[in-house]
């Protein structure tokens, strides 16, 4: 392991130029006509070329869901592994082959329910994974059930009443984790999805990108009320490091301190108050997760971006230091100071 490359190896620059359709399978995409899934997929498409990494470099692995039925629609290598596991499963292939770009596709029931603990420690641990988590509030691929998102009092199959659950934060649960890349988009938000995606994929450590995405049948509208197009501008805050924090349609709304909390003030575009909040990436992830929690504005881009040594680069040190030391004497090991005898 540690005698493989960690730098992922990129297209010389004489090499062939890469397209979109270059990472389209032959297989026909199998989602329901109107999801969310389609326009993730078409910009994960339209990202990869940019980034000069050669199809058998790129690795997409996935667990059960909607959402998990992408590595069939790329033309890289992939796995299409368990329910939640996919974390684990993409931590052994970067740990065996750091050379590789490594993603995960996920929904907000295979992540946060019964693969919760495996999102937590791959990204406590750092694993250089983009991890794209398609949350739509719901388990459509079983048929409408409420899921670890859905909404307080949502009624589904699986809650005639109204669920009762508190619903888990996607972000908050990233920050909470120590995640080093924690980002938020919008599926219909093409542009703005790009540049998201494009960090995460450039970002040398755990990005996790959490994306409101539709489900046609099973909950549409998931989001309008903060991601309809008519509505967009208005209730939702695109984060850009070292900017202050402005939205609505005429860029005439911007964020506050106030104690703990933050309030909301409407200006004149041409004379912005010069007390509003700016966004540092780099701050502690208290300030992001203080965001990650807010009301309205929904924030969306780039939450935190913070440097540390991935978990494949201190695992291949550990290797080599071992290397290079003597080797310890396995029966002083066995009947050290931790043995005892009953009597």
């Amino acid at each position: 392991m540690a005698d493989v490359k960690d730098e992922i190896e990129t297209l010389p620059a004489s090499g062939p130029v890469l397209q979109a359709k270059d990472f389209k399978s032959d297989q026909m995409v199998r989602w329901c006509p109107g999801c969310g899934d389609f326009a993730i997929l078409a910009t994960v498409q339209k990202v990869l070329p940019g980034l000069g990494v050669p199809r058998e470099k790129t690795v997409f692995v996935s667990g059960i869901g909607c959402s998990s039925r992408f590595p069939y629609y790329m033309n890289t290598y992939g796995f299409h592994s368990i329910h939640g596991r996919a974390p684990t499963v993409a931590t052994g292939v970067k740990c065996a082959r750091p050379d590789l770009m490594v993603w995960v596709i996920t929904g907000d029931g295979d992540a946060l329910s019964i693969g919760g603990n495996h999102l937590i420690h791959a990204l406590r641990r750092n694993v250089d994974l983009k991890i794209l988590l398609f949350n739509n509030r719901i388990y459509g691929l079983t048929k409408g059930q409420y899921s670890p998102t859905s909404e307080l009092g949502k009624k589904t199959k699986s809650s005639p009443m109204g669920t009762i659950d508190a619903p888990l934060n996607p972000i908050a649960v990233a920050l909470a984790s120590e995640a080093s890349f924690v980002a938020r988009a919008i599926d219909t938000d093409l542009p703005f999805l790009t540049d998201v995606l494009g960090r995460a994929a450039r970002h040398k450590g755990s990005a996790f990108v959490e994306i409101f995405q539709n489900c046609v049948v099973f909950n549409d509208g998931a989001w309008d009320s903060v991601a309809a197009k008519d509505v967009r501008d208005e209730k939702t805050l695109k984060l850009a490091h070292g900017r202050p924090m402005i939205f609505g349609k005429n860029r005439d709304k911007g964020l506050r301190q106030k104690g703990f909390d933050f309030e909301v003030v409407s200006f004149d575009p041409a004379s912005p108050p010069q007390d509003l909040l700016v966004h540092d990436e780099q701050a502690p992830a208290t300030a992001a997760y203080a965001l990650a929690h807010m009301g309205e504005p929904v924030v969306q881009g780039v939450l935190r971006c913070v440097s540390r040594p991935p978990l494949h680069e201190l695992m291949n040190g550990q290797i080599e230091r071992a290397k290079s030391e003597k080797a310890p004497d396995l029966q002083k090991i066995l009947n050290g100071p931790e043995t005892w005898t009953v009597a």
